[in-house]
């Protein structure tokens, strides 16, 4: 059973009682200000109540302009404060270390949504957004840090900050997209800047206890391969983050990009030095033989998302028989109420073609 279910000790001290971590899952069910639902409570304490080592909330949004979806849960106001308090708490009292994924849409929030054109490092034409300045870039970094600083006075034990699928911070990152002339853009030490800056924000400013992790998409969304390779090393390297959360899509992909091609997208990652930093994946993991392969490739953890939204127990099914199957797709709307589904995330998921029955 590899290491699935021994404790994992991050480096800043909270150790994690098995290697399932509940992926940051979009599920549209929080109120229209942002503030949590009793839907959401609902689903993310069933998840640490099932065994889940780790329960991370949806992404949720450090500016109200950053929002990227309808019912997206908020951490950018105190109004905030008393449902993050009461979710930290609901997800600790089931054994499990509780954290909130912070996010920012950026050219992917829908301008119908925030009522205003979207932010982006520079114009961009096809989203209809505006390129940022440089006081507003700074102010982005803010409020990333004093997120963090919210979910740890709700009583969260950590943050991830989430670089990846496209959003601003992942923005930043592309050298496509980013076509700045000042410290946030040009090379590539310039585009990683913000993410650096919030991740010295957060150890400064929040407890040296309190867990850190990023999540990056090492390709897609216009960014390099190459580019997220040396920009990972550089992160690994100063040491300043406890895990690493890479989103892959598919875990045993090989890279789009024709010159790396041979062998698997995560090998690459797997080979560069990560020092005391954890590795944890998510991509397309189902089964308990596809999860025992995963954690073979030298890693560190896994995230369990579409697998999570059909068993809210799947780490308690899995140690009591390390074969179960999980159910197939599509599954009844009333599986996934009676796993700890609302209506609307039942809705939700309607749109991921061939989850549910029509």
């Amino acid at each position: 059973m590899t290491n699935l279910f021994q404790p994992l000790t991050l480096s800043s001290g909270t150790t994690l009682k098995n290697r399932f971590i509940l992926a940051p899952l979009t599920n549209s069910q929080s109120h229209v200000d942002g503030t949590l639902s009793e839907d959401e409570y609902h689903w993310l304490t069933k998840r640490a109540q099932g065994g889940f080592a780790l329960t991370m909330t949806c992404a949720a949004h450090v500016q109200a302009v950053g929002q990227g979806f309808p019912g997206q849960l908020g951490v950018f106001s105190d109004h905030h404060l008393e449902g993050l308090t009461r979710l930290a708490d609901g997800i600790k009292q089931h054994g499990s270390v509780s954290m909130v994924q912070l996010h920012h849409a950026g050219m992917r929030s829908p301008a119908e949504l925030i009522g205003e054109p979207p932010l982006c490092p520079s114009d961009n034409e096809e989203t209809g957004a505006r390129a940022m300045t440089t006081e507003e870039v700074e102010q982005l970094g803010e409020d990333f840090v004093s997120a963090a600083v919210r979910a740890e006075k709700a009583g969260f034990e950590g943050v991830e900050i989430h670089g990846a699928h496209g959003y601003i911070l992942a923005q930043f990152l592309s050298g496509k997209i980013n076509q700045r002339q000042d410290q946030y853009g040009g090379s590539l030490e310039n585009r990683g800047r913000l993410i650096r800056d919030i991740i010295d924000g957060v150890r400064a400013r929040c407890s040296k206890d309190f867990i850190l992790g990023l999540r990056l998409s090492p390709e897609r969304f216009d960014v390099e391969l190459g580019d997220m390779l040396a920009f990972t090393q550089t992160i690994l390297s100063d040491g300043k983050i406890d895990f690493l959360d890479l989103s892959l899509w598919d875990v045993f992909k090989e890279p789009q990009q024709e010159e790396f091609k041979g062998r698997t997208l995560l090998s690459y990652f797997t080979d560069l030095d990560r020092g005391n930093v954890a590795l944890g994946i998510a991509g397309k993991l189902r089964t308990p033989e596809e999860i025992r392969q995963a954690m073979e490739a030298n890693i560190d953890f896994i995230l369990l998302g579409r697998a999570a939204i059909l068993h809210h127990d799947y780490p308690l099914q899995m140690q009591a028989d390390h074969d179960f199957q999980p159910v197939t797709n599509p599954v009844s709307p009333e599986h996934l109420r009676n796993e700890g589904l609302g209506e609307v995330f039942v809705d939700y998921m309607r749109t991921w073609k061939g989850f549910v029955v029509e």
